[in-house]
């Protein structure tokens, strides 16, 4: 393979990894249009992965077919950036979810779960973007405040379950950042952007219930995840969204302090101006309520995303320019390390 110089390296596309889940919907196909694999319950895809068995490559231009481990390995920190702890791999894992029925009440693990467990576990911290959702949808995000641990030990092979959690009636632009450790269960009808760590670690602790078609319940795993969660954080994993519409750009900070990832949202009216190199980082911009442009500094079409599509920008690219291809107020996700 003869990889093009950092110099030449254009924003990435990728095809994207559809997962079936027992709890897949139909939202990423209604409203965003994508032909889904027929005949099963599509509950994710899996935008930008650098996972075994379910990895990305390129979707077009003279790099298509090549996987994201290979760029990574040519490339390193002119791909990843300068603050990347590990450049054996990308580190962040971008998804969609399409929930057409809730998930499981889970939890992830922190390092030092990870370390003591020993067994391969990951740490996943993540974040939650709401791009759409059903009527009653909700968000199961974190302990109440009056639960206790008897309590939930009690009542976690129960649907009473339910109410020591924190609920939130799902609102398009709502964002959540669920930490390692925070308890949380997505419900059904909600169609979300996923940003996490590059880890596929989940410990279930109730699937209400629920069996497949053979009748078959799926595994749960209480021991690990009593052990991984946080009785001590009762904080509230929702960042409110903002509301309104404005004649100019606006940018909000939605994850800032995180030690894996940052998110800010753009809401667009006209052009806007970015530069990798000011973050010394990849920038991964995704598309949430209308088609976007981006484009090299002398104004070259580099890809168009359309919406909930996403698109890996090397670390090494430097200044480019969004243009919303769409009338109104068109609404931006903006990711780095």
């Amino acid at each position: 393979m003869n990889f093009p110089e950092i110099n030449n390296l254009a924003p990435l596309k990728f095809i994207p990894v559809y997962q079936e889940r027992i709890w897949g919907g139909t939202l990423m196909s209604e409203l965003l249009k994508r032909e889904t694999p027929a005949g099963i319950k599509t509950g994710e895809a899996w935008e930008i992965s650098d996972r075994p068995g379910a990895e990305s490559v390129v979707a077009e231009g003279e790099l298509a077919g090549v996987p994201l481990s290979e760029l990574v390995r040519h490339y390193g920190r002119n791909l990843i950036g300068s603050k990347a702890l590990d450049t054996k791999r990308f580190p962040l894992l971008i998804k969609l979810i399409d929930a057409g029925e809730r998930l499981s009440l889970q939890v992830h693990p922190d390092e030092q779960v990870c370390r003591r467990f020993a067994d391969g576990s990951e740490p996943k911290t993540e974040m939650w973007y709401v791009i759409a959702a059903r009527k009653g949808a909700q968000i199961m995000a974190g302990l109440s405040s009056k639960a206790t641990k008897l309590q939930f030990m009690e009542l976690v092979n129960s649907p009473e379950i339910e109410n020591l959690l924190q609920c939130h009636r799902s609102v398009p632009g709502d964002a959540y950042y669920i930490t390692a450790g925070v308890l949380h269960a997505i419900g059904g009808g909600n169609l979300l952007l996923e940003i996490q760590q590059n880890s596929d670690t989940t410990y279930r602790l109730s699937d209400w219930g629920r069996v497949d078609a053979e009748g078959k319940s799926r595994e749960l795993h209480l021991d690990k995840g009593m052990q991984a969660t946080d009785f001590f954080n009762r904080n509230t994993p929702r960042i409110p969204g903002v509301t309104g519409q404005a004649n100019f750009n606006r940018k909000y900070q939605l994850v800032n302090k995180s030690q894996y990832f940052r998110v800010s949202e753009l809401r667009l009216v006209t052009e806007w101006r970015d530069d990798t190199s000011v973050d010394g980082s990849f920038h991964i911009i995704t598309a949430i309520n209308g088609k976007v442009a981006i484009e090299s500094e002398d104004r070259e079409l580099c890809c168009e995303l359309e919406i909930g599509r996403s698109c890996l920008i090397p670390a090494a690219f430097g200044r480019y320019r969004l243009n919303p291809m769409d009338d109104g107020e068109t609404t931006v996700l903006k990711t780095t390390l």
